[in-house]
């Protein structure tokens, strides 16, 4: 089901959250998932995505909680305390989705990264730790850690990029604390600083890509 067409391409309801899908023309077969930060939209993401990699697909999905003006993934309590019965439900709810989105168009998870930012990020960590073996790639912007309980789960097939900014006051002091938990957990880290507030920009943009096209160590 189309809900409508905008200069960001058609926004999709045949599954549990509202997307858009981009497939250029000379797709490389990559994709990149994207889940924005809070109180926006799907939308918000997708012009660093494409700087990033313009020749792969991209999956731009919409949080479901509703937020001012725009949306986020789960219920917050301060701006760095989150309900926990939240975050759980709204993961799951993404990981069958992803599976969902992945068999309608035909993708390969295998060379396919999540790109979260704030929120989002936070969003993507969650999956990877509450749902092992859905992601192999991941960049996160400006996230920390969000799960009070967190399972016993092997990540060491994962690849994790994190980018804090130096100047972000709120949300960079938690960053090491989420490089300490994914480390623990044996994931493939690489953690990066840029010399930025909360907000992204083309320095995200240049270490992602760089990132993704590096060789990866056997």
């Amino acid at each position: 089901m189309i809900e409508e067409t905008s200069q960001y391409g058609a926004l999709r309801r045949d599954l549990a959250f509202f997307y858009r899908f981009f497939s250029p023309p000379d797709s490389t077969g990559e994709c990149i998932f994207l889940l924005h930060g809070s109180g926006v939209d799907e939308t918000t993401l997708l012009p660093l995505a494409r700087e990033i990699a313009p020749r792969a697909m991209l999956v731009a999905v919409r949080g479901r909680i509703v937020q001012e003006d725009g949306f986020r993934w789960f219920a917050r309590i301060t701006p760095t305390r989150f309900e926990q019965q939240s975050i759980r439900a709204e993961t799951d709810a993404f990981a069958g989705f992803v599976t969902d989105a992945a068999s309608r168009h035909k993708l390969d998870l295998s060379r396919t990264t999540f790109l979260g930012y704030s929120n989002g990020a936070n969003l993507v960590s969650s999956l990877m730790l509450l749902h092992p073996g859905l992601i192999q790639r991941a960049a996160l912007l400006r996230p920390m850690p969000v799960l009070d309980d967190v399972p016993a789960t092997d990540l060491s097939k994962v690849r994790v990029l994190i980018i804090a900014g130096a100047a972000d006051l709120t949300y960079a002091p938690f960053a090491p604390a989420l490089v300490t938990l994914l480390n623990q957990h044996d994931a493939e880290l690489d953690a990066r600083i840029v010399p930025s507030g909360h907000e992204f920009g083309g320095a995200d943009a240049t270490i992602v890509r760089q990132w993704l096209t590096a060789p990866v160590a056997e």
